[in-house]
């Protein structure tokens, strides 16, 4: 595989940890919200568009009845996955920026066109990314530029995005950010920069049949 490819796989694949889909009473400190990242709200309902666009997408992908609630079983843990990479994006920008690093539109173009030529061409990247990372085609070019500010900061500091000096700086970063998420949704663990499933009993794993999470209380 191509040395660039890997290394843009790299935090795509770390992030996209399985997991059963939850569903609890909501956070009363934090009526509304997913999640709160550095004082700012991601709100459920922005997650779940998030979530919807990646649905619309499998679905026109996969217009099989059948096949559709395969895809839709092998990726249940799509809303909590997604916020982890919503919260992950936060927290790398912020180390991002503490260490100086910014991407261009060019960048950022420039390394579609790359993987482009890898995966046949436009549509083919995005199945792919689809396919292998939960990532919506209207989503991308953010994600490209996740991968981006992720080489660009482990070259910043001398390292690469495996190794535990990269980490150290997103768990600076998630430090500072204070995240805090719903426990519908688990925890965050600093020292990762990871979601984690919390252990709460009043927490009941369930999938509905149209791969959302069902009502809560």
């Amino acid at each position: 595989m191509h040395r660039r490819r890997r290394t843009a796989l790299v935090l795509t694949a770390a992030i996209a940890a399985a997991a059963p889909l939850l569903t609890a009473c909501g956070n009363d400190a934090h009526p509304g919200a997913a999640a709160v990242v550095g004082g700012g709200r991601i709100t459920v309902a922005q997650l779940e568009n998030r979530v919807d666009e990646v649905r619309e997408a499998q679905r026109a992908a996969v217009p099989d009845d059948a096949q559709y609630q395969q895809v839709v079983s092998s990726t249940s843990s799509l809303t909590r996955d997604t916020l982890h990479n919503m919260i992950l994006d936060r927290v790398l920008h912020r180390a991002a920026r503490d260490e100086g690093v910014t991407v261009s539109r060019k960048e950022i173009q420039q390394m579609r066109a790359g993987l482009e030529q890898q995966t046949g061409g436009a549509k083919g990247l995005e199945t792919a990314w689809l396919q292998k990372y939960g990532i919506a085609p209207e989503r991308l070019d953010d994600n490209l530029r996740l991968q981006l500010e992720a080489q660009k900061l482990a070259a910043k500091l001398g390292t690469d995005t495996s190794r535990p000096e990269f980490w150290k700086a997103l768990s600076t970063a998630s430090r500072e950010l204070h995240v805090d998420l719903n426990p519908r949704y688990g925890s965050w663990d600093v020292q990762k920069s990871s979601r984690v499933d919390a252990r709460t009993p009043w927490i009941r794993e369930v999938t509905t049949t149209d791969g959302q999470p069902p009502a809560t209380a």
